[in-house]
């Protein structure tokens, strides 16, 4: 028997780039974002349903919705 992949959508923010502004962190609805040592922001993929309203936010523009197995 085959095994189907079940994918989900999940945020990723490009680190090297985040400048913290917080936009992502307000926006959320889930609360699955915080701000790490006030240098980056960081996505808890447990919370996260790759809605994408933080990657509209960002004003940087370092937050993509990706696929991922689950």
């Amino acid at each position: 028997m085959n095994e189907v992949k079940r994918m989900s959508r999940k945020a990723q923010v490009d680190e090297n780039l985040c400048v913290a502004c917080g936009c992502c962190l307000k926006i959320c609805p889930l609360g699955a974002i915080t701000i790490f040592n006030g240098i980056r922001a960081i996505i808890d993929e447990t919370r996260c349903v790759g809605c994408g309203k933080c990657a509209k936010e960002c004003p940087a523009s370092v937050i993509d919705i990706i696929e991922v197995n689950v």
